[in-house]
This record gives C-alpha cells, structure tokens and sequence, in this order.
C-alpha cells in the first residue's frame, strides 16, 4: 500500500473525504464515497472442514471395510480345517 492509500483509509474511517477523492467542480457536501465492505472468509473455510470431514470419512469408510474383510477370511480360515476338499481316489488298474 502506499502512503497516500494509507492516509485516504484513515480519513475514510474517520468519516471524512481526502481531497483527492473528490471530483472537481463538484460540491464536498454532497459526495459520498462507498467503499467495498470487507471480505468474508466464512464460506471458504466452511467448505475446506466439509471437504476435509468427508475425505476423512471416505477413508475411514474403506479401513472398516478392509478390516471386516480381514476378519471375516480369518474366520473362514480358521473353521476350515486342513486338507478339506476334494479329493479324488486312484488306483491302478490290472
């Protein structure tokens, strides 16, 4: 910022109208001058925590998941015992 930008900002918020910002011929006590209102950063930051929330619940959704595949052929694993399956009988022929 520049000093002259610096000083019409104080002047502004101290309810008075720097010079420079009035145009010639026109009459002091009739200029208003309307300034940009200030930025709101509630909608950013509200959508960077949702945006965070749901990946955060995206990957707790998969760990879930993969644990309760783990688990369960863990299970499945264990309840079957060893050598289950099928099993063909061979024999030789005279």
């Amino acid at each position: 910022m520049s000093a002259n930008h610096q000083s019409s900002s104080a002047q502004l918020a101290a309810g008075h109208i720097p010079a420079d910002l009035i145009p010639a011929g026109a009459d002091p006590r009739t200029v208003v001058i309307v300034q940009q209102a200030p930025r709101s950063y509630t909608g950013l930051i509200v959508l960077t925590v949702v945006a965070t929330a749901g990946a955060v619940g995206v990957v707790m959704t998969l760990c879930l998941l993969l644990q309760t595949a783990a688990i369960t052929a863990t299970a499945v694993a264990a309840a079957a015992p060893a050598g289950v399956g099928v099993s063909f009988a061979l024999r030789r022929g005279k």
